[in-house]
Formats: C-alpha cells, structure tokens, sequence
C-alpha cells in the first residue's frame, strides 16, 4: 500500500471514531498507580447485567467494569439483533450447519485438536471450513465418540475473510479498542477480531489473553462453562518449574511436591454462558474454558487506556525473560536488537512497534480534538483561520504534518446532528473527557517509557516519545485556555 493510501486510511480512521462520552470524574485517575488502586477484586460471583446496553450506560460501564478490571455477563438483549444469530442457528438453538456450509465453505480456517497436547498448547492445523463442518456433523452423530479427536475452529479472523458479511454489532462498551484501532492502521490487514466453533466437549486450556488484553466473547449458539482465576493466583498455578498448569482440573494440582504453591490459591470463579450472552473478561484473568454443547461464538481481544499499563508491564517482563534466556551473548555488538527481535517473534511486539502504537492512538485523538478546537476558535463562521499567537500556541512540530482537517463526511456511526456545516465535527464535552483521558494514558506509557533503560537504547525512541509528550502537553494546554463546549451536555 503506497504512503497517500495509508495516510488517507488513518485520517478516514480517525474521522469515523465513535467517541463515546465519559464523565469528567474518570480524569482524577490519571496516573497508573491510581488505576492499580481501582483493581483490587473483591467479588465473590460475577456480576450479570440484565438490561440492554447502551450508550448511555457506557460512562458507567467504563468505570465499573473496564477501569476495574472486574468481570461481568450482557444479557442476550445485546446480540438479539445480530445478524448472525438469525443466520448462523436453527430454530432449535442448533448451528446451522446448511448455512454454513453455502456461505462460507470455501473458507480455510485454523482448527485445533483438544485431545492432543504441545508445548502446553493444543495443535492447529488449516482446515476447509465444509470439511470441518462435515468432522462436526459426523462427530455429533457418533454421539462426541470418544474414539474421535475433538476439533475446535479457533481464531478464524472472520471479518477480515467477508469484509461485506456484518455477522454483529460490537457493543458499545467496548468499542474503544485500541488494538484493533492501531491493527487496522497498518498495511497487513490484520486484527483481533475471532470466530469461534466447537462441539460439544470441546475446550481451551488454562491461559490469560494476548498482550494481557480485555476481550468479549458472545455465544451466538450453545452453552459454554468459564473457570476464572483473579490476577496474581496464576503464580500459584505454576510448577515448581515455573510452567503455568495446562489444565485446570488436573489431578497434577494436588502433587505438592510438584505445585507446592497451589494450596495458596484463594479465588475461583465458576460461571455458565448461556446462548446470546457476551462475557467481558478483563485483562491479567486467566480462564479455561470449556464448551457444554455445540457452540458457536464471536470474540474480540481489545486494548484502551484503562488497561494499557498492564500491557506494557507484561510486555517489559517478557524482556527480561528475553534477557535472561540470552544473558551469556549480553557483551556482542547489537544484544538490545537482538533481545527486541526475540520479543518480537515471541510476543507479538517489540518496543518500537510499542511507540508507533502509542503514536497512533495518540495521532487519532489530537486530530480530533485539534478539530474542535478549529471550530470552537473560528465561531464556525468559514474556515478557521491560522492564527499564532501567544494566546493560541501552535501544537508541536511532531504531529504538524500529521494533524489535517477533515472535510469528507464521517461514518454512518457517527452523530451526525455533531457535524457543522463544513463537515467537521464538533465534540461534546463527554467525548471530550473521553480523548484526554486516553491522551493521559499514553503519556503515562511514555513517561514510563523513557524510564526503562533498554527503551532508551534503541535508535531515536527516547526522543520520539519526548516529543509525543510535549505535543500532547501543548495540546492539554490549548485545550485549558480555548475550549467553550457549545454543547455541555454528555
């Protein structure tokens, strides 16, 4: 993809977001000790929401669940629209497999296989999707023999593969996903958008999610059982060769010898997923899980400010795991890069990438407020006019390329009654609250960032990240001397 293509890809990006608003209250927690403070997990059940979500709860739901890092159940009020649930199933609550099978057959999908085990992982393979449909409909039939393997279809990036086919509606309350944000900035076209299915019987082992990320997970058909395990207990989980437990319910737990810490464990949870029913699993849980009937779901891993000090933490531990494995090669030319690329190959990401994330959800938000901040100074009358005075400090040179307006419309998404005349779009102040918090807590990361020895070593990022800071600062500062909401309301 050529530069423009990109460039135009992120400004679209940016103008489509779906701000929603967020009381002024959650700009007191403004640093990352004061979002630990909020974690400590005191329930003893997680919670079930019965009600439909919408946008008006989002404020609330930010700061009870997301900024909380508890877990909870959504109702199947918020999947029965879905397009998905009419399709995918049979009147009977069964997958429909006929559908299925016209629609997307052709489909080459990742399937793993739940008898087997390897490198405390359970075995993939590419499948044709109508073959893998033929293996579920043949299993069922031999009444889940024992005598077969168990298939699970896992981690089918299925919006990328039919883009047109709008199988659901991600739920308001975690629509600010900066994972998925950032994947879709690149050039690679990929995401952390799942499809999962599995019959009845079929399970995934005892983990926590990628990049210690949130995720939501909807059972479009079936019944799945979930074994939570509070952030902090997995150590008590591991061997005394500091290998996590494969599975959850084995035997092997009650060795001392060999878990001589499991009789510490104080906490786990136990919950049903019903059919239509999403369940947010927040970041640093670990879970099994386990599918009670033939099961159809679809499943995000998502990132936002709430949450992004807890990627970064596990992201600076793998390094030091990176550092130890390689610690005889520390005096060869070139270690810090060969640590970053064994980070890379092991996690995911690398410091590097780390900050260019950083800087495009960063890039995302100024424009938007540097937007508002156009139309609030220029009364919308015309143009906003350029103007440098000391009264209205020019932003940072970092994002001066960068910042443009947009004069295209917006997505459909988006609230249209927010547009003025030349097409931009103003902000509310709850929308408003919404950016700065996110700007804060990537300067947190930053902040970190340029703490953290073996990020200052790589070529040129301690002085990227200085400016990322100042640019958001001279922002904040604008912000503070300029902004009158002509809509207060959020």
């Amino acid at each position: 993809m050529f530069g423009f293509e990109i460039q135009q890809k992120k400004n679209i990006m940016a103008a489509s977001m779906n701000v929603y608003t967020l009381e002024k209250s959650v700009l007191n927690v403004d640093c990352i000790d004061k979002k630990k403070a909020l974690r400590i997990f005191s329930h003893v059940k997680i919670d079930r929401v019965s009600h439909f979500i919408s946008p008006d709860s989002y404020s609330e739901f930010f700061e009870n669940c997301l900024l909380r890092n508890q877990p909870c159940i959504l109702s199947s009020l918020n999947t029965a629209a879905w397009k998905s649930r009419k399709d995918w199933t049979c009147p009977n609550g069964k997958p429909n497999f006929e559908f299925l099978r016209e629609t997307f057959g052709h489909a080459v999908v990742p399937v793993a296989n739940c008898k087997r085990e390897k490198y405390s992982s359970q075995p993939k393979e590419n499948k044709i999707f109508s073959e893998f449909l033929d293996y579920w409909q043949n299993y069922i039939e031999s009444d889940y023999s024992e005598n077969l393997d168990s298939f699970y279809l896992k981690d089918w990036h299925f919006s990328r593969d039919f883009p047109n086919y709008k199988a659901y509606e991600t739920p308001c309350v975690f629509t600010s996903d900066w994972l998925n944000e950032f994947w879709d900035s690149k050039a690679d076209n990929d995401d952390y958008r799942f499809v999962y299915m599995g019959p009845k019987g079929s399970w995934t082992p005892f983990h926590a999610d990628v990049f210690r990320s949130f995720s939501w997970s909807a059972n479009i058909c079936g019944r799945k059982k979930w074994i939570f395990y509070p952030p902090g207990e997995e150590e008590n989980l591991c061997n005394k060769y500091g290998h996590l437990v494969y599975n959850i319910d084995s035997a092997e737990l009650s060795d001392a010898k060999l878990y001589p810490n499991y009789s510490k464990v104080k906490s786990r949870l136990e919950v049903i997923q019903e059919a239509g029913e999403i369940i947010y699993v927040p970041s640093g849980w670990h879970h099994q899980v386990h599918n009670l009937e033939d099961t159809i779901s679809i499943n995000h891993n998502w990132l936002n400010g709430c949450n992004v000090d807890i990627c970064w933490q596990y992201i600076k531990n793998n390094l030091l795991q990176v550092q130890h494995e390689i610690a005889d090669c520390r005096e060869m030319e070139g270690w810090d890069d060969q640590c970053q690329l064994i980070l890379n190959a092991t996690v995911g990401i690398d410091y590097d990438e780390f900050l260019r994330f950083m800087e495009v959800i960063s890039e995302n938000r100024i424009n938007q407020l540097q937007n508002h901040l156009l139309l609030v100074t220029d009364q919308f009358d015309g143009e906003p006019k350029e103007q440098n005075t000391d009264k209205n400090p020019p932003l940072d040179k970092y994002f001066v390329d960068k910042i443009e307006v947009l004069k295209t419309g917006v997505s459909s998404a988006a609230d249209s009654k927010c547009l003025t005349p030349s097409g931009r779009c103003k902000m509310t102040e709850g929308q408003i609250n919404h950016c700065v918090f996110d700007l804060q807590s990537v300067k947190d990361i930053l902040h970190d960032m340029i703490l953290t020895q073996e990020f200052c070593h790589l070529n040129n990022c301690k002085n990227r990240a200085n400016d990322l800071i100042k640019t958001i600062d001279t922002l904040f500062n604008s912000i503070a001397k300029k902004i009158v909401c002509t809509n207060p309301s959020s």
